[in-house]
């Protein structure tokens, strides 16, 4: 298949995961819809494909309002919160300190300043915690207000490009909330100690969701594992996060179909990477338990295909040889440059487990997760189909030269 062929099938993908699906959050219609696609492209390349069931929380809202003193103000709903109708006096906690020591019982609290700096880590999280969040999240849950309203700014390493950004977003937090903006939250707390309405109009609702994955056996056990999450935040058509990832799997069970190669290939579409509990990250590491050391390479693909500055490739934990190799192969490939390290994707799943790793990404990841990355502006006229398949190609390039048992 020539360059221009290839790239139609880019946007074609492209298409179906960011525009007919309608989202893909984890348990979303249009998650599992997104997860038979890419079982149907798995398998009509000849592949051995095994779904991977979870339960989740899927979640739906139809916005909130709040109001105090006679006047309104702009909320959004937090995602995977509760819903509910409350009448209460108001409360304003800015620091540490107050929330220790203030009553919340019967209130709705307006949390801000150096509170709400940065995304709280979910309570039940499966990879780390953030002691000072949970230590937070407890006093919240042991004082236990109506509601709480945050008034939070940016935070891109976390949140991405949203603003404001929803300070706590954990379907396992029973407590309603609401975010606005600093200035939203300014005027709010003049209206401290008074009345006010808060209505919020959503629901959980349990569902499911799975893993994909397709495998074509090599002449050794070793592995070569690839990775890319197909779950999107709500609210984006998470193109470059991470339908181009996606494409790059589906390409290559194309480029590599019916090939008998040294190593075992395994294409991993992770459901997961951007929901509170990580739940297909989670039974991935269940599946792969006492199978870690199989993996030769494990290769993560995740806000590649921006249309400006190249693909970048970084290297983990892996022996001279292969590092070498790679660094070979991939300076024939004009797009590529080696970048960065960075842990905040799938990649990380191999890290902890002492597994060599490549990962892909944007070269202009900083900016992206400044403005666009987990926001409506996620489409897929910022992706460069090329780049896509120049990925794709360099990684086939790759897989055809891995050597040993």
């Amino acid at each position: 298949m020539n360059s221009k062929n290839w790239e139609e099938r880019v946007r074609e993908y492209l298409h179906f995961l960011c525009v007919e699906t309608g989202g893909r959050s984890v348990g979303s219609e249009g998650n599992q819809k997104a997860a038979e696609y890419i079982r149907r492209a798995f398998s009509s390349n000849g592949w051995q494909v095994q779904s991977s069931r979870f339960e989740c929380v899927d979640w739906e809202e139809e916005g909130c309002s709040l109001c105090a003193g006679g006047l309104a103000f702009e909320a959004k709903a937090s995602p995977y919160g509760r819903g509910g109708k409350w009448i209460a006096p108001l409360i304003c906690v800015g620091s540490p300190d107050e929330l220790e020591s203030v009553s919340l019982t019967g209130k709705i609290v307006l949390l801000h300043g150096e509170l709400t700096r940065q995304q709280w880590t979910p309570k039940n999280f499966p990879f780390y915690q953030h002691e000072q969040h949970q230590h937070w999240i407890g006093l919240l849950e042991r004082k236990s207000p109506l509601a709480i309203i945050a008034a939070t700014g940016r935070d891109p390493q976390i949140a991405g490009g949203v603003y404001p950004f929803p300070l706590i977003e954990d379907g396992d937090f029973d407590i309603p909330s609401v975010y606005m903006t600093e200035q939203e939250g300014e005027k709010l707390a003049e209206q401290a100690g008074k009345m006010v309405e808060l209505e919020i109009r959503a629901r959980r609702m349990p569902s499911q969701g799975n893993n994909i994955r397709a495998m074509l056996p090599g002449k050794s056990s070793r592995r070569v594992v690839c990775f890319a999450h197909f779950d999107a935040k709500i609210g984006t058509p998470g193109a470059l996060d991470n339908a181009s990832g996606v494409t790059i799997l589906l390409l290559l069970a194309e480029m590599l179909r019916g090939e008998r190669l040294n190593w075992t290939v395994e294409l991993t579409a992770l459901n997961g990477e951007d929901y509170y509990s990580n739940p297909g990250e989670v039974i991935w590491l269940k599946e792969n338990q006492g199978r870690f050391t199989e993996i030769g390479l494990g290769i993560n693909f995740d806000l590649v295909g921006f249309r400006e500055g190249r693909t970048a490739f970084s290297l983990y934990q892996l022996p001279n040889p292969l590092e070498a190799m790679i660094r070979g192969r991939f300076a024939k490939f004009g797009g590529l440059v080696e970048g960065e390290s960075w842990v905040q994707s799938d990649h990380s799943l191999f890290l902890i487990h002492g597994v060599p790793a490549l990962a892909f990404a944007s070269e202009k990841m900083a900016d992206l997760m400044q403005d666009v990355i987990h926001t409506e502006r996620d489409t897929p006229d910022l992706i460069e189909p090329d780049r896509i398949v120049e990925t794709a190609l360099a990684v086939a390039d790759l897989i055809h030269h891995l050597e040993g048992e």
